[in-house]
């Protein structure tokens, strides 16, 4: 089947983490990995630290491409942006995704209880902190010049997510939405993850993974079989349900 999957990174990430993504794909398929600005290919642009501005830039830089048959899957901060970037398709009268996968992300909770702010850690704390959940580089981490550099995307994007406070429980998304998360992940448990079921009137289940909050670092091949498995999945759903696409 042709679709076009669009992945949302994580906190302080760019597309390069998932640059070997396309390859794991079924040919018909279009990866897009967009970075958010101030890193990757947009790193002279000015960071966006609100999630919702976050959805209006990329629903302006994506528009030509937010047609047809497309996906959304968000890891960690990618969630936020993949959740609100449906949303706002939602609310403007357009095309949503035909599936929504979210990874490595707590649901919101109704009294607001269980948020973090890393974001205002101390360096050698946050240091710390990023270098428990993996997928940085030590060198990145231990070097002084390159942190200095890299610091305020990854404070920046941290406190997107963790500002981030959305209505909750939400109205149910008409989009069938699939969970994602590591066994071992510290800051997104099991039941966390779980909670993502309140936000579709279609959800395809959670699914676990040997790992932590970046389980699938040293081998995403077992990942990408799954979003295929469940945006198929979806498919049916939509199917069987009667949803159909909404807008242009």
């Amino acid at each position: 089947m042709q679709l076009r999957l669009f992945v949302f990174h994580h906190a302080g990430g760019s597309h390069l983490m998932y640059r070997d993504w396309p390859a794991l794909f079924p040919a018909g398929w279009q990866v897009r990995v967009p970075d958010a600005p101030g890193r990757g290919m947009l790193t002279l642009a000015e960071p966006i630290e609100d999630a919702t501005a976050l959805a209006r830039h990329l629903l302006e830089e994506l528009d030509g491409e937010l047609t047809g048959r497309f996906a959304f899957f968000g890891h960690s901060m990618g969630c936020v942006t993949a959740y609100e970037l449906t949303r706002l398709l939602l609310a403007e009268g357009r095309t949503p995704p035909v599936w929504l996968g979210l990874s490595g992300r707590a649901a919101p909770r109704p009294d607001g209880t269980g948020r973090t702010f890393r974001h205002l850690l101390p360096d050698a704390e946050l240091r710390r902190h990023i270098a428990a959940l993996g997928g940085t580089p030590a060198a990145v981490l231990d070097d002084p010049e390159l942190w200095e550099l890299l610091a305020p995307a990854i404070r920046g994007d941290l406190k997107l997510s963790e500002t981030w406070d959305p209505v909750w429980p939400p109205t149910p998304l008409p989009v069938p939405l699939s969970v994602f998360g590591g066994r071992r992940d510290g800051i997104s448990p099991a039941w966390s993850l779980a909670a993502w079921s309140g936000a579709t009137e279609h959800f395809l289940g959670l699914h676990l993974f040997d790992g932590g909050h970046f389980y699938f670092l040293d081998d995403p091949a077992p990942l990408a079989s799954l979003i295929t498995r469940e945006a198929a999945r979806a498919e049916r759903v939509r199917t069987v349900s009667g949803a159909g696409a909404v807008g242009r």
